[in-house]
C-alpha cells in the first residue's frame, strides 16, 4: 500500500502512530531550521515537518520539492506546536522519517488553490488539474451524493434500473439529433438519444410498472449555462398512475434529495400553478417564487392619456421593484439600455419613483399626472421607496421581456439566494404550439404527452386550446424536470402525429413500432424526468452546471482539453461510406 492513511483523516487521537501518506504537493515553506510541506489528496491536507538538525539530508531532499509533486512519506504523527484551526488535521503534523518521490510536476499553468488565478478558458484546457481543485471536487462529490440518494429512493419506491440503448432511430420530432454512421449499414445513421422517451414507453407495455435510469441524452442545440449537448437525466416512468400519482412520487422524491443531502425540510406539498397564470404573473413557465415583483396589468390604467406607446400596444405590464426609489439616473439609463439589447429586444422602458413623501416621479410625467400615477401603484402593491418599472408592446415578448428584468431587479436587490430553494409546480400546459414559419403545429413537450381529458372535444375543433396532461418542476427560475401523462391509445397518437403535421406513411415510417406496441395491451402510464446537471446546480447554489460535470464542453460545443471534436482521416471515412 502506498498509504494507510489519507490526508484528511488524522487527528489528535492517531498522535504516537506511525503512519504512511502519499499524494501531492499543496505547498512547502522553508524556515531555516525546519520546513513544512503541505500534502493533499481528495480527502485534506497534512502537514508534514523536516527537521535541518535531526535529518539534513532529509530536509534537503524535501526543499526540492515542488508544486504539485506526488510524494510519499513515512513517519510518526505528533503534535502540532502551531495548530490550524482551518484544518480537520491541524492539531497535528507528521514527523517524517522517510520521504520517497513517486513523480516529479511541472509547473501548472494556474495555482492548484481554492480561489485560483486561472481563466475558465485555461482551466477547462487543464481540466484535470482544476479538478485536484477543492471547490470543483466538493461539486462533484455533490453530484456524486444525489444520484446515490436518488437510486436509493426509487428502489426502495420499487423501481427497475434498466438501460436502453444510446444507438437509435432518427425522429423529427425535438432538437437536432447527433448522427453516428454505420459502417455495417452504409448511407444509413443512427442517432444519439435526445431521452429515451419511447424505450420507456415500451417498457411500460412490457410490464415493468416501475422503470428508472440516470442516462446520458444528447442534443444538438445552442449551448448557454445550464445546457449542455450532452446531459444526464433521471429518467423515470411509471404504469398504472394519474398525473397526481407522479407529482406525489416525484414531489417525494426531492424532499429526500433535500433532506439527505443538504439538510433541508420542505414543509407540507409543494404550490401549484397553472401555465397560464405562471405566464401572465411571472413571464416565465419555470418562474422563480423566492421573490415578488408579480405582473400588474396596467393597460386599462394607463389608456386614453395620449401616449401612443402604451395606446397603441397589445400589453403594458409594470413591477413593482421594493425599495429602489434611490436608483439615480445614471442607474435608470443602463437599466433602460439593457432591456434595450437585442437578448432583451424591449423598445423602451417606463419607471415610476414611489417618493417617501408620497409624490410620483416619472419619465413620462407629460403625460401621467400625479393621480394616475397613484392608482399604477396601488395596482402593484408599490409603495413609498419603490420603484415601478413599465413595460409595453406585444403580448408574448413583453411578458418575457419582463421576465428578465424582474430577474435582473430580483438579483440587485439581493432576493435571489443561492441557499434559498422555493419549489413549484407548473401544470396545465398547452398541448400544441403553432409555428407560423411552417404553418403547422409543434408539440410543446413532445408528441407522446396526452391531452387532458376534458379537453378531448377540442382536439378535431380547436386544437390550439387543448391542455396537456403535463407538468414541469421548476425551482428558483431553473426548470428542475418535467413529464406528462402518454397516450397509450393507437388512435389517439395517430391522431397526435396527424395534427403535427405527418401523414399515416411518415407516422408509420417513423413510430410504427410505437403504435403497433399500443395494439398489444399498453396500460395508461406517465413519467418525468429531472436534468441531474440542473438540480445538483440549483442544490450546489450554482447558475451553471459546468462546474458540476467532471469534462463539460464549452459554449461552442467543444472540448478544449481534449480538442474535440476533430477531423477523421480518410481512411475512416472511406470505410463509412462517407464523402466529405
Amino acid at each position: 500500500m502506498y498509504r494507510s492513511h489519507t490526508n484528511g483523516e488524522l487527528r489528535a487521537t492517531h498522535i504516537g502512530q506511525e503512519v504512511t501518506l502519499a499524494g501531492w504537493v499543496q505547498k512547502s515553506r522553508d524556515l531555516g531550521g525546519m520546513t513544512f510541506v503541505d500534502l493533499r489528496d481528495r480527502y485534506g491536507i497534512t502537514q508534514l515537518a523536516f527537521n535541518l538538525e535531526e535529518n539534513s539530508e532529509l530536509c534537503l531532499q524535501a526543499r526540492k520539492l515542488g508544486r504539485e509533486f506526488v510524494i510519499q512519506a513515512k513517519g510518526t504523527v505528533i503534535e502540532r506546536s502551531s495548530k490550524n484551526a482551518n484544518l480537520p488535521t491541524g492539531e497535528i503534523e507528521i514527523k517524517v522519517s522517510e520521504l520517497t518521490l513517486l513523480n516529479a510536476a511541472k509547473t501548472p499553468p494556474f495555482t492548484i488553490e481554492d480561489d485560483t488565478d486561472g481563466g475558465e478558458e485555461l482551466r477547462a484546457q487543464f481540466r484535470y488539474l482544476d479538478l485536484r481543485r477543492n471547490p470543483v471536487q466538493q461539486k462533484l462529490r455533490l453530484r456524486n451524493h444525489v444520484a446515490l440518494e436518488t437510486r436509493k429512493f426509487l428502489d426502495s419506491k420499487g423501481f427497475l434500473d434498466v438501460e436502453t440503448p444510446y444507438l437509435i432511430k432518427s425522429t423529427p420530432e425535438g432538437a437536432r439529433d447527433f448522427v453516428v454512421p454505420s459502417r455495417m449499414n452504409q448511407g444509413e445513421f443512427y442517432a444519439l438519444p435526445q431521452s429515451p422517451q419511447t424505450f420507456k414507453q415500451l417498457l411500460m407495455v412490457s410490464g415493468f410498472d416501475r422503470y428508472y435510469q440516470i442516462v446520458k441524452c444528447f442534443r444538438d442545440e445552442d449551448l448557454r449555462a445550464d445546457r449542455q449537448p450532452e446531459f444526464t437525466q433521471i429518467d423515470c416512468e411509471m404504469a398504472f398512475v394519474e398525473q397526481e400519482d407522479i407529482l406525489n412520487m416525484f414531489e417525494g422524491l426531492i424532499k429526500h434529495l433535500f433532506q439527505t443531502v443538504r439538510g433541508i425540510t420542505f414543509e407540507g406539498d409543494f404550490p401549484r400553478m397553472t401555465y397560464a397564470e405562471a405566464m401572465a404573473t411571472y413571464g416565465s413557465d419555470k418562474p422563480d417564487i423566492r421573490f415578488g415583483m408579480k405582473f400588474t396589468d396596467l393597460k386599462e390604467l394607463s389608456a386614453g392619456k395620449n401616449f401612443p406607446v402604451f395606446d397603441n400596444a397589445e400589453a403594458v405590464i409594470g413591477i413593482a421593484v421594493p425599495g429602489a426609489s434611490e436608483y439615480t439616473r445614471k442607474q435608470l439609463d443602463e437599466i433602460t439600455d439593457w432591456v434595450k439589447r437585442p437578448q432583451i429586444g424591449a423598445l423602451g422602458l417606463v419607471y415610476v419613483k414611489c417618493n417617501a413623501d408620497g409624490t410620483f416621479k416619472s419619465s413620462v410625467d407629460k403625460f401621467y399626472d400625479e393621480a394616475t400615477l397613484k392608482t399604477w401603484a396601488e395596482a402593484s402593491g408599490a409603495k413609498a421607496g419603490d420603484l415601478i418599472f413599465v413595460l409595453s408592446g406585444d403580448l408574448d415578448k413583453t411578458r418575457k421581456q419582463m421576465n428578465e428584468l424582474r430577474l435582473r431587479m430580483g438579483t440587485e436587490s439581493g432576493l435571489r439566494r443561492g441557499d434559498d430553494f422555493k419549489p413549484l409546480w407548473v401544470l396545465d400546459f398547452p398541448l400544441l404550439e403553432w409555428d407560423e414559419e411552417n404553418g403547422r403545429y409543434h408539440a410543446m413537450h413532445h408528441p407522446f404527452t396526452s391531452p387532458k381529458p376534458e379537453d378531448f372535444s377540442l382536439i378535431d375543433t380547436d386544437p390550439g386550446k387543448v391542455r396537456a396532461n403535463a407538468y414541469d418542476l421548476a425551482m428558483n427560475g431553473v426548470e428542475l424536470g418535467g413529464g406528462s401523462i402518454r397516450i397509450h391509445d393507437r388512435a389517439l397518437q395517430s391522431r397526435m402525429f396527424e395534427l403535427l403535421g405527418f401523414t399515416p406513411e411518415q407516422a408509420q415510417d417513423q413510430f410504427g413500432f410505437l403504435l403497433n406496441a399500443f395494439e398489444y395491451g399498453a396500460p395508461p402510464h406517465g413519467g418525468l424526468a429531472f436534468g441531474l446537471d440542473r438540480l445538483v446546480a440549483t442544490m450546489g447554489g450554482s447558475d451553471s452546471i459546468r462546474d458540476y460535470i467532471a469534462f463539460p464542453k464549452n459554449n461552442s460545443g467543444r472540448d478544449v482539453m481534449i480538442d474535440a471534436p476533430s477531423a477523421i482521416d480518410e481512411a475512416q471515412l472511406k470505410e463509412l461510406g462517407i464523402k466529405l
